[in-house]
Order: structure tokens, then sequence, then C-alpha cells
């Protein structure tokens, strides 16, 4: 049951209608995180601006989303696994390499390396060593990259602990934090 409701884009004025109709006509759907973060235009507003700046960053689409199925795996936040997998067959993810992300794993080297550092990032909260740092430059990542990483990770950590807070209904096919045991026969 949500505790932060949903608010209806139009019951919205001002600046928060304006920022619900621009997310409206640029994905074609208003989800219920930008809903419920518009019960305060300031938080709706950074969240949008954060997220739009990195959009245009050095960072490929799928890096992107694989940071974000990973952090909302690790945060536990069901909305935010399930919306960045949808999202990321939308850019061409494979089920196998978002599976894989939960587990801060790929079986891309480069990509590998990159997840490994936002996991030291996440879980260390920012307090990394400097072998986690050589370790991503070592795998071909630019300081502007590792930066973006860094914000990637920021980003998420904002919207996983908002949604869980809020505990946003779902608005998009329903990944389970839990999964299947498998069984070797």
């Amino acid at each position: 049951m949500t505790r932060i409701s949903a608010l209806n884009p139009a019951e919205t004025t001002g600046k928060t209608a304006e920022l619900l109709a621009g997310v409206q006509k640029q994905l074609g759907i208003t989800p219920n995180l930008m809903k419920t973060l518009a019960h305060s235009t300031a938080g709706l507003e950074a969240y949008l601006n954060f997220n739009g700046s990195l959009a245009h960053g050095k960072l490929n689409p799928k890096l992107r989303e694989l940071i974000a199925v990973a952090v909302a795996q690790e945060n536990s936040c069901q909305y935010c696994l399930s919306a960045h997998t949808t999202i990321g067959g939308m850019v061409g993810l494979t089920p196998e390499q978002t599976n894989d992300a939960r587990d801060f794993a790929s079986a891309d080297a480069k990509t590998a390396a990159g997840l490994h550092f936002a996991k030291a990032v996440l879980q260390q909260r920012g307090q990394i060593a400097d072998a986690e740092l050589a370790s991503v430059r070592a795998a071909g990542f630019s300081d502007a990259e590792v930066v973006e990483i860094i914000a990637h990770v920021s980003l998420n950590i904002f919207t996983n602990y908002f949604n869980n807070v809020a505990a946003t209904e779902v608005d998009f096919p329903l990944v389970s934090l839990e999964r299947e045991a498998v069984t070797v026969a």
C-alpha cells in the first residue's frame, strides 16, 4: 500500500503541471515516480534535471540502466528494479544482462569493471580504496566516466530511497526482488 500517493497530473498547477506535462510529452506516459515526486516541485525538478543532465553524459544508455538495476537490487527497490529492467530492454539489454547486473556482474569485462566500481561506491558509501579507482581506470574508464558512475549511483540511491519510503505503486511490468532458486539435478 502506498504511503505517499501519486498526484493526478490534471489536478496540478503551475510549475508542477508544466514539469509533469513535459514528462508526459517526452515519455508518452507519466510514471508514478514522477507523479509522487510532484508533491514537491523542487524535488521533481531536481530529479528531472539530474536525470536529464546524465542522459547527455559519457556513459552509454546500456551501462546507465545496468547501474540502475544493480543499485535498485542492492537497495531493495522493487519500483526501480521493475522500471529499469523494462527501460533496459528498450535500450537493447537482454534479460541475461539485466539479471547479471543484479549481482553487479557482466560478461563484458569493461562493463563488469564499471559495475564493480558502482558496487564499491554504493556499499562503501564513497569511501573506496585507491585500488578500486585504479581498477576502473585500468578497465578503460576516463575520469569523466568515473564521475558519471558516481553520479548514477547517487541518482539511483535517491529514487530507490524515495520509492521505498513512499511505497510507490509499480506501474511497469513487475520484477520480483526475490529470485527463483536454481536447482542442479
